[in-house]
């Protein structure tokens, strides 16, 4: 054997046991993030939480808060033994899977409820402007302090896009548990949570296109014109195609086929690939493809059947960790930090609890009914944790502002349970025995 022939053998060699080596950490990176998210959905239910809450606690906890304080070595070995790219890429990978499904599952009806619509249309608008507001105000004011390395006023509107969110998918997850989605406060909190949604992504596509153009303003007024022809033309020429194939390929009783499975992730992935090359993030994308589909009752049914449980027992937590890895609590290590942080908190509650809760007094509905309208219209959760790692990756917020915002959305997602179970007797609407594990498990995160 010559001698290249011998290095090139050598050069072969090393790199499938890198390729090992790298699959190898990063199966051991799926075990731990797969149970440790199972244990603490399980633990949250026996703590009356959605199980959603307990894994997002959990993946935090595995980050650097708590795993990597209390074992440096074990964490250091199975969280930065290889470059974090597989994890980051699964994480994403499964977050434009999660955002389809949630565009899938998205309920317009809601929207044209006619039922208490001055309530709907009053929490709904109170439950923008008013966080809003209060974030853009304490985002302008916070920005030198704790983000000084970030546009001021590009800071500022994505800590008040933050503020301003409602996480329809975990609501309406505990809503189910309490069995209130058709009562009268329920309609309205699932209407107005779905229009916060809808007016929450316009507002983060846009301030992103804001961001990434550099307040230029043709680059910006022609990345607009893009981003609004994209979704004019995924409504009204991709849908209809797409809804044609979609029947066109259904086998009998079978509404996802193989085929039909494969066309539907190629139609998102390349929707996902739109919006990154619009220049916004790609999960805006596989979140349009969802919803041009929302109304294919059967294909989104046969979806949760066959994909949504994977998606959340899989990618779910992985995005969850994703998060977590880039949560530091032990990064708070000042008082002022830990005041600042808990000024956050009491802001965003003020300006949700407090703006929903005033609208729906407006609206006629008395105190206990807007404590229960304001405590839904809190939770944040899963959407929140989006918007802040769009803002982290775009550099408008610091990581110690993210830190502070993630245990925001912690905290306004784990004092919804409590909270109904507290004040849903004084309405006439006593909480319902929770559902079981496996029945929760088919519920939308």
């Amino acid at each position: 054997m010559s001698t290249t022939q011998a290095a090139t053998q050598g050069i072969a060699s090393s790199a499938v046991h890198q390729n090992e080596m790298l699959l190898y950490f990063v199966l051991l990176q799926l075990i731990v993030i797969v149970m440790a998210a199972r244990l603490g959905g399980t633990l949250a239910k026996r703590l009356g939480q959605s199980p959603a809450v307990g894994e997002i606690v959990v993946g935090i906890l595995l980050g650097p808060s708590l795993f990597g304080l209390l074992m440096p070595d074990v964490f250091h070995y199975v969280f930065r033994s290889v470059p974090a790219a597989p994890l980051t890429i699964l994480s994403q990978i499964g977050l434009i899977l999660l955002m389809f499904q949630i565009g899938m599952e998205f309920d317009f009806s809601h929207l044209t409820e006619k039922r208490n619509r001055k309530a709907v249309w009053g929490v709904a608008l109170a439950g923008l402007v008013a966080p809003f507001l209060l974030g853009l105000g304490s985002g302008y004011f916070l920005a030198p302090i704790l983000s000084p390395q970030a546009d001021r006023l590009a800071s500022a509107l994505f800590v008040a896009t933050a503020f301003s969110i409602t996480a329809l998918p975990i609501l309406g997850r505990i809503m189910m548990e309490f069995n209130i989605t058709r009562s009268p406060l329920g309609v309205i909190a699932i209407s107005a949570a779905a229009i916060n949604d809808v007016v929450g992504w316009l507002l983060l596509a846009l301030i992103t296109t804001i961001t990434v153009s550099h307040f230029e303003p043709m680059a910006f007024g022609l990345q607009v014109v893009m981003v609004a022809a994209f979704f004019v033309l995924s409504w009204y020429v991709a849908r209809p195609l797409i809804k044609r194939l979609v029947h066109h390929f259904k086998e009998g009783n079978d509404a996802l086929p193989p085929m039909l499975m494969g066309l539907l992730l190629s139609v998102m992935f390349a929707a996902a690939i739109a919006t990154y090359q619009l220049g916004i993030f790609a999960i805006f994308g596989g979140f349009m493809a969802g919803v041009i589909l929302h109304d294919e009752a059967e294909l989104v049914a046969a979806w949760k059947q066959k994909v949504g449980g994977f998606v959340l027992v899989f990618f779910l937590p992985i995005f969850f960790t994703y998060t977590g890895l880039r949560t530091n609590i032990g990064g708070l290590d000042t008082m002022a930090a830990w005041g600042w942080t808990a000024l956050l908190i009491s802001l965003a509650t003020l300006g949700k609890f407090g703006g929903c809760y005033l609208a729906a007094r407006w609206a006629g509905l008395n105190h206990a009914e807007g404590k229960v309208i304001g405590i839904m219209m809190n939770t944040r959760a899963l959407m929140e944790l989006i918007v802040l790692n769009v803002g982290l990756d775009l550099g408008v917020i610091s990581q110690q502002m993210f830190t502070m915002l993630v245990l925001m959305a912690i905290v306004s997602t784990v004092i919804t349970a409590p909270g109904l179970s507290a004040w849903l007797p004084a309405v006439g609407l006593w909480p319902a025995k929770r559902k079981s594990d496996d029945q929760a498990s088919r519920i939308a995160a």
